[in-house]
């Protein structure tokens, strides 16, 4: 079963950053639980080891915490056709709107992130920004 929260890689990335204010917000949010893509996991692990310079290691690492903390999902076909049809609908990137795809089939009800339109809908999906008061 999904937790109703879904994390976007943008805002994951902020748990081993150092912005103190915005790692401690993702940690508490994820404290609480949420849900996750493979497609989450694997931006995390390139812009990780890529943009911030973390070993294999440590990435591992992280990604435990975030796999022990949030349900993860596999991508399946249906999601990749739901995908499509946001990206259609909605002008949205196609890694973007894959994301909001795997949210909406996990039944989550808010996906964070600093990417998109805080306060949108889609479908029964709420888009927040973590970060925005």
């Amino acid at each position: 079963m999904s937790a109703p929260d879904f994390f976007d890689s943008n805002t994951l990335l902020y748990l081993p950053s150092v912005d103190a204010i915005k790692s401690a917000r993702m940690a508490v949010l994820l404290d609480a639980g949420g849900t996750v893509s493979v497609q989450v996991l694997n931006e995390f692990a390139t812009v990780a080891l890529r943009k911030f310079g973390l070993s294999i290691a440590e990435v591992r690492r992280a990604l435990k915490d975030i796999r022990e903390a949030c349900t993860v999902i596999s991508l399946d076909l249906a999601t990749h056709e739901l995908g499509l049809d946001i990206a259609e609908r909605y002008k949205f990137s196609i890694y973007d709107s894959m994301l909001l795809a795997a949210a909406q089939r996990a039944n989550c009800t808010t996906f964070f992130t600093e990417d998109l339109h805080h306060g949108q809908m889609i479908g029964g999906l709420t888009i927040r920004n973590p970060f925005t008061p």
